[in-house]
């Protein structure tokens, strides 16, 4: 079983930096890929990022491409997402989340971090 705890959201005003944190426990992060997602009220769950379990790929979503960059450190069991230049439109809550890597499904998720971007 895998266990992922986000932190560092917070309220923040458009144009500034946050850097979100996922501590992975359970397995060894290694063999897995590591995404964050991010859910807006009365919206669907959308992705935003994933890396591949060496790092060596990553995907973005269109909507952060140039803002946001995930990465991961395997040695400390985390993975990051560091956000600038946000904006209102960014307010939302983000998951982190792992996959085997012979899975293509997400299925082992964090309890959510809110974000909020005032304009």
């Amino acid at each position: 079983q895998v266990q992922l705890v986000e932190s560092g959201g917070g309220l923040v005003q458009a144009g500034d930096s946050l850097r979100l944190s996922c501590a992975v426990s359970g397995r060894t992060l290694s063999s897995y890929d590591l995404a964050w997602f991010r859910q807006a009220p009365g919206k669907e769950r959308d992705f935003v990022a994933q890396i591949t379990w060496s790092g060596d790929n990553t995907v973005y979503a269109n909507s952060v491409k140039g803002r946001f960059t995930i990465s991961r450190d395997n040695a400390k069991n985390t993975v990051y997402l560091q956000m600038n230049g946000l904006k209102p439109e960014d307010t939302a809550v983000y998951y982190c989340a792992a996959r085997y890597i012979l899975s293509t499904t997400y299925n082992y998720w964090g309890q959510g971090t809110q974000v909020t971007v005032s304009s």
